[in-house]
């Protein structure tokens, strides 16, 4: 049930993906389906069935209204990393609802302080990730907190709801879901566990 829940989740966000519109045209990443999948179900994996049913829920009713959340996702990163190119469409860009703001608000700041351990246990592999925080942000590089921000602001009051329900299990349960999803990536590279994949980089 869940991998057929993923299966369909990655093939309406590829299609999502491949056709957001860039100012400067295509990027090299909309051709790269294999990447595309490994990343996003990678994340998938660590979710539960209820918050992939209710994200699912969530494509289908904005690919039957038309709507790309991709498009919406990396817009709203924009006001971040591009602001004066953000001014040109920010009228165009649904504000998001002050309930949700709350919810996403409250997720970023666990998955801001698991990034963190993460990055201090495993240094070498986490190099190469994002930034973590949005200070650090431009025109070429987005950090994990804009990025996350993006992505749930995308998310339906009732999916957000329940991927904040589930963060805050993991978290007072002391799991991380940040290394469950780079466990998740480095199996997908042949690597056993994160650790190993770690030795692999400081070894260079």
């Amino acid at each position: 049930m869940k991998e057929k829940l993923i299966e369909n989740i990655l093939k309406i966000e590829w299609d999502m993906f491949s056709h957001v519109n860039n100012i400067s045209g295509t990027a090299p990443c909309q051709k790269d389906e294999k990447t595309f999948r490994i990343m996003r179900s990678s994340q998938f994996k660590a979710l539960s069935e209820n918050i992939l049913q209710s994200y699912l829920d969530d494509l289908i009713c904005a690919e039957k209204a038309g709507e790309n959340l991709m498009t919406l996702k990396y817009a709203r990163m924009m006001q971040r990393t591009s602001p004066e190119e953000y001014a040109l469409i920010k009228e165009s860009i649904p504000s998001v609802e002050p309930e949700k703001n709350i919810y996403i608000e409250k997720i970023v700041a666990i998955s801001i302080e698991w990034e963190r351990a993460l990055h201090q246990k495993y240094p070498e592999l986490t190099s190469r990730s994002r930034p973590i925080s949005s200070k650090d942000d431009s025109p070429f590089v987005t950090s994990s907190e804009t990025y996350m921000r993006g992505e749930l602001s995308t998310y339906s009051s009732n999916t957000l709801k329940s991927y904040h329900e589930f963060v805050l299990q993991k978290y007072s349960e002391g799991g991380n879901l940040y290394e469950e999803i780079l466990l998740n990536t480095v199996r997908e590279y042949g690597f056993n566990s994160l650790q190993q994949a770690n030795d692999n980089f400081t070894r260079g």
